[in-house]
């Protein structure tokens, strides 16, 4: 007597077929925002015990060391230094636990493993760095509003992959992917060892007949005794022809029918009814049982270890293994002609976990992180040139415009900037007054914590203005001229007060960078939206996806650039104790390395094979 198998998916479960490349077709069970939610929370947990304990360290260390974090008294300036990395580091763990994680551990952290979740490609392949980061970054907008996940959890409500808004931008989604037991069956054998053939009786109930009453004995015990009695009567009289004979109350008869239909299932005979390939369904099953559960030990170490660490003939055995299970599986579909069945299900999950692990994208190597920040990053800059030039018009005109404007009637800066804003013009006019020509007074101590801040502020603002691309670019566009006409107004106002000078020597150090950022994360975020609202020959899922790629490196430079516009800004830009040309200096150079960085990466001609590889993959991708 074999053991029962595990339960299949419930009907309501969302499922995607997947064809692998050896032509067989597998489904994933689409995790639930249940099942995600409470990964995502196991997750904030764990980042909230790294944050304190990395805190608890640095308080360690104040002690042992003399530094103090707050500012004040000995070992203030190395203690400023500590609390701006502490900021920093709070705000990587914030955006890049779930990138590291899902690239490393093939799309699992460690909430998604308790959980028994993973995310992939539309495909069904693995998760990389690129991918990760994508649908990831774009959690500034499934977030909103605040951090209640609104956006996000409609998204994934309403699609029917359960995709988030970050997820399609990526070509991602999130599967179930707990591994069930099998145990394996006894076939009768003939004289000799001869394995008897399959099918040869054809048992007494249909499919349809079994499953009723194997439903019902699961979950006879959760029912009160009425009804359970009342269903067994109901079933004894449905049954009755295949109970002539038997004796006892209804229970002890429909659990010695069902013992019967389930041995004789096990030996491979074929259902009541069945015609066709659907007559060796549990032929298929009794045969193949020991098999899938000598694959599911085999795959349960290769996850452990790794295909890595495997000898090469384990890898080959392995393989082989999987080749031969996904082989039943397509038999097994063909024999279920259609309806789902415990056995479909399990060895569906077998060919997946092994399809997913067996084509696993390379680990991403030093050499060629190197050369994607060095050749595909700057070579996607130039190629993206026109949505960035784009976003540098939707922000400098309106900057220009109303600075302007505001120089012309000063009044209007009220109703453009915040209080706080028209206070520190004030303040700046009085400074002037006393020959202070100081933008805003710094403390040394206080600069490194103040380019920390502005480090994450910037590099978060460029998320916003990238994943706000899937807005169709209308978040995007607003983000720039607003942000065009806020800056506007601040330089308008100072000019028209005859302290121009005061914001002019703060800026100057940090601005080429940081407003070279912000055009070409927005650009970004414009690519994105030219993939919904221009896809040309592609579909839009096949635009999206190869726009949101291109957009990625586009924001890996920006990320690089704001590191050091902000710590120009902090460290720099306040200051009034170093010579003017030190800051005319500090922009020179930048706009030269900036140039010089964007001209890497060789000539043209090798982006148009880089946009249709990444095209050809977004096909193979998404088109099962």
């Amino acid at each position: 007597m074999s053991a029962p198998v595990a339960p299949r998916a419930p009907a309501l479960e969302q499922q995607v077929e997947i064809e692998t490349p050896e032509q067989v077709v597998f489904a994933y069970t689409v995790a639930g925002i249940g099942s995600r939610a409470a990964a995502a929370l196991l997750d904030y947990l764990l980042m909230a015990v790294i944050l304190i304990g990395v805190s608890v360290i640095a308080n360690i260390a104040e002690s042992l060391l003399g530094v103090n974090l707050t500012g004040k008294g000995a070992g203030a300036g190395l203690g400023s230094w500590a609390t701006a990395l502490l900021l920093l580091f709070a705000f990587a763990l914030q955006w890049g636990y779930y990138v590291v994680f899902e690239a490393i551990w093939d799309g699992q952290t460690p909430g998604k493993r308790q959980l028994g979740i993973r995310v992939v490609q539309d495909g069904g392949y693995s998760v990389g760095f690129g991918a990760s980061a994508v649908r990831n970054l774009a959690r500034v907008l499934d977030m909103q509003p605040g951090f209640v996940y609104a956006v996000g959890i409609l998204s994934a409500a309403i699609n029917r992959s359960g995709k988030r808004l970050g997820d399609m931008l990526a070509g991602t989604i999130v599967v179930q992917e707990k591994m069930m037991v099998i145990a394996p069956v006894a076939v009768p054998s003939r004289a000799g060892g001869e394995a008897a053939p399959a099918a040869v009786v054809t048992a007494a109930l249909s499919d349809a007949e079994y499953e009723v009453l194997e439903r019902y004995l699961a979950r006879r015990a959760a029912l009160d005794p009425e009804r359970r009695r009342a269903l067994a009567e109901r079933l004894v009289e449905q049954l009755a022809p295949h109970l002539q004979g038997e004796e006892g109350s209804p229970f002890a008869r429909l659990m010695r029918l069902f013992e019967r239909e389930r041995d004789a299932r096990a030996r491979g005979v074929a259902s009541r009814g069945a015609t066709g390939a659907a007559r060796e369904q549990h032929a298929i099953v009794a045969r193949g049982a020991g098999r899938w559960s000598a694959f599911a030990s085999r795959l349960a170490d290769a996850q452990r270890r790794g295909l890595r660490a495997m000898r090469e003939d384990e890898v080959s055995e392995f393989v082989a293994a999987y080749r031969e299970v996904a082989t039943d599986l397509a038999r097994l579909r063909t024999a279920s002609a259609g309806r789902d069945s415990d056995a479909l299900f399990y060895v569906s999950r077998l060919v997946g976990a092994g399809h997913n692990l067996i084509y696993r994208q390379r680990t991403l190597s030093t050499l060629n992180a190197w050369r994607y920040l060095t050749v595909t990053v700057p070579r996607e800059v130039r190629r993206s040139w026109r949505p960035i030039l784009l976003a540098a018009v939707l922000l400098f005109g309106p900057m220009t415009a109303t600075a302007v404007l505001v120089v012309r009637r000063p009044s209007l800066a009220e109703e453009l900037l915040p209080p706080s804003m028209i206070d520190r013009v004030e303040e700046g006019v009085a400074r002037e007054k006393k020959g202070q020509h100081d933008y805003v007074k710094v403390k040394d101590l206080e600069r490194p914590i103040m380019a920390g801040r502005i480090i994450a502020n910037n590099v978060q603002v460029t998320f916003a203005a990238f994943a706000s691309g899937l807005t169709a670019g209308v978040l995007t566009v607003l983000i720039l001229i607003t942000n065009g006409v806020s800056i506007g107004a601040v330089f308008g106002l100072y000019a028209s007060r005859g302290i121009f000078r005061q914001i002019e020597l703060f800026v100057l150090p940090h601005s080429v960078l940081e407003l070279s950022a912000i055009c070409i994360a927005s650009g970004g975020g414009l690519l994105i939206a030219a993939g919904i609202l221009l896809p040309g020959a592609r579909t839009r899922r096949e635009a999206l996806v190869v726009n949101g790629r291109r957009a990625i490196r586009l924001l890996t430079a920006t990320t690089l650039m704001l590191v050091v516009a902000g710590s120009l800004e902090g460290l720099l830009s306040p200051r009034t104790d170093v010579p003017e040309w030190t800051k005319f200096a500090a922009a020179s150079v930048t706009a030269v390395l900036m140039l010089f960085y964007f001209t890497r990466g060789g000539a043209g001609e090798e982006d148009a094979v880089l946009e249709e590889n990444a095209y050809s993959d977004a096909r193979a991708l998404i088109s099962r």
